[in-house]
């Protein structure tokens, strides 16, 4: 029988996290060497394109969680916790309460743990844009207010963009090139450029 054969009796023909059988199809739970139905989870066309592209994920969806975190399935569980996580570090306080919830066999959390971003270090110096976004060396950002550059003789006018950044040892400040001058810019008066901005 098929790996798919296999996983559409597991999941009685229904995606194994929100339940729906809108185009199902066999998600492989990464890391993957070699595809297996223990490695596997029966997902609709919405589940898995919002796990192989996080900029797509509608947190509504997710709630479905609530259901999916209960199953005896490791790979189902795996991707749940992970799913949770990813939400719980945008902000979704909801997702904690599931996390502090959920209960899976040691070998299961250390599987679904290999998934997980590296822990922060806590004394890393994080460099936040006045929405308190992130922005790391190499990003562009856009100026949010004029800025008289002392020295430089000129003004950098709101909305200029400041591509390719650098970062400074003060999280307040970042450097940036404005009319051919490298100047120091504090991050309060910028913000991240999105995609196409």
């Amino acid at each position: 029988m098929s790996i798919e054969n296999t996983l559409m009796q597991r999941g009685d023909s229904k995606c194994e996290l929100c339940g729906t059988n809108d185009q199902l199809s066999v998600y492989d739970v990464p890391p993957v060497d070699k595809s297996s139905e223990d490695k596997a989870v029966l997902t609709c066309i919405t589940c898995k394109t919002q796990l192989n592209d996080a900029a797509s994920v509608d947190v509504n969806h997710w709630r479905c969680l609530n259901d999916a975190m209960w199953s005896q399935v490791p790979a189902v569980q795996v991707v749940a916790y992970r799913m949770l996580h990813q939400l719980n570090a945008q902000g979704e306080t909801w997702c904690q309460d599931l996390l502090d919830m959920m209960y899976m066999e040691e070998d299961t959390k250390a599987w679904a743990d290999l998934g997980l971003p590296e822990e922060e270090d806590p004394d890393a110096i994080v460099h936040r844009d006045s929405n308190g976004d992130v922005i790391v060396a190499g990003d562009t950002v856009h100026l949010i207010k004029d800025l008289v550059v002392k020295g430089g003789n000129f003004t950098a006018k709101r909305g200029t963009p400041v591509r390719n950044i650098g970062v400074t040892n003060n999280p307040l400040h970042i450097e940036g090139r404005v009319n051919g001058q490298r100047i120091v810019i504090l991050t309060e008066f910028v913000k991240k450029s999105k995609h196409g901005e």
